[in-house]
């Protein structure tokens, strides 16, 4: 066994097709939310494509900085709707994906690719809507040496990915639901877009009520001077 140099096989139990379409319908925000705000993949994981929402099942991927031959595996062995997701630590030195490699993981039927470090041809990616996140561009192209590992937890700033959780990424960024939690997490957030609507068709019909702006003052002991 070589520790780092290792393929284990796609997840057997992933989030499923329906409940990831269902998902499509969220705003990454109001998951987040409905996770106590506790799960983030931070601030410089951007979508780079056209637009549109990355959904789907997450093949992980554990890279060397600035390497991508574990990724050009990945993309292989991915199934149609799954999210192959990098960590290569960040490092912005050597882009891991460019133009042509989308287009194999896109003529693959995969969800879409995220890389925890940097992509080259920004213009052909903006020019899609297959998804792509990623945390910057440089024209330096990546090396094929390895290591890496396939199917294995990662972490990007502290968010935790398993083969097989949810992966949902929109202009807000990216986050990871995890697989054991996923239906109750969709109810939980359905329910508080559904709450956030309706209060946005109040603000708009002019009945909104902001009495609890002053009550949680009140609470805090507010005092008003002069």
């Amino acid at each position: 066994m070589t520790v780092g140099f290792r393929i284990y096989p796609n997840p057997k139990q992933k989030v499923s097709k329906d409940l990831v379409e269902r998902y499509r319908t969220l705003p990454v925000a109001n998951v987040s939310d409905s996770m106590s705000r506790m799960t983030a993949a931070g601030p410089r994981l951007r979508p780079m494509h056209g637009g549109g929402v990355l959904a789907g099942p997450a093949i992980t991927v554990k890279a060397r900085p600035g390497d991508n031959l574990m990724l050009h595996k990945a993309l292989d062995i991915a199934e149609p709707g799954d999210v192959v997701v990098v960590d290569a630590g960040g490092d912005l030195s050597n882009a891991l994906i460019g133009e042509m490699m989308i287009a194999h993981a896109e003529r693959r039927g995969l969800g879409g690719v995220v890389i925890n470090g940097a992509v080259r041809d920004a213009a052909a990616i903006r020019a899609g809507k297959f998804p792509i996140f990623a945390a910057g561009v440089t024209h330096r192209g990546p090396y094929k040496d390895g290591p890496g590992e396939i199917n294995v937890p990662i972490a990007i700033d502290g968010m935790v990915i398993h083969p097989g959780d949810l992966v949902l990424g929109d202009d807000d960024g990216l986050v990871c639901v995890p697989l054991a939690d996923a239906e109750a997490v969709f109810a939980a957030a359905k329910k508080k877009h559904e709450a956030e609507t309706a209060q946005l068709e109040a603000i708009a019909a002019g009945r909104n009520d902001r009495s609890w702006v002053d009550e949680e003052l009140k609470k805090r002991g507010v005092e008003y001077m002069g």
